[in-house]
């Protein structure tokens, strides 16, 4: 077993060790932290995560999935509105390359608001869903 596999796997255990709903996973475009709260309250609690401050407090069954390798991120939550901060603004340009089972393919491409520091948000029937592009500059010299 490699020295990437042993480390990944004593992360795991230690988060899940802590109680905390998060875990990470590596894919084909870097590592991927994800975190699920029961409430926005409970996630802004976390100092690890992170989550935006636009994220209204009573939002339930809060999902996020976040590149650790750069800034891009997916959220979802639910029970809540958009907040009234957010603003009007066209969709995002750049297409996530995060995919979670609760993302459906494509929302980044419908989203009408933008909220806190660049995040694309879009109000569905029975959810909030947010996107923040990825901003650090991936190329190699």
């Amino acid at each position: 077993m490699n020295t990437k596999v042993i480390g990944v796997v004593a992360l795991a255990l230690t988060l899940s060790g802590c109680g905390l709903k998060e875990g990470i996973e590596e894919n084909g475009n870097g590592h991927v932290k994800n975190a699920a709260f029961t409430t926005g309250a409970e996630g802004k609690k976390d100092t690890d995560t992170r989550l935006p401050s636009w994220v209204p407090d009573e939002a339930k069954s809060v999902t996020e999935a976040i590149r650790t390798t750069g800034s891009e991120r997916i959220l979802r939550f639910t029970t809540a509105d958009v907040p009234a901060t957010c603003t009007p603004a066209a969709a995002a340009k750049t297409a996530t390359t995060l995919t979670a089972s609760w993302w459906p393919g494509g929302t980044e491409g419908r989203t009408d608001r933008v909220c806190g520091d660049g995040w694309h948000v879009l109000k569905a029937s029975d959810a909030v869903y947010a996107f923040k592009p990825e901003t650090l500059d991936q190329t190699r010299a």
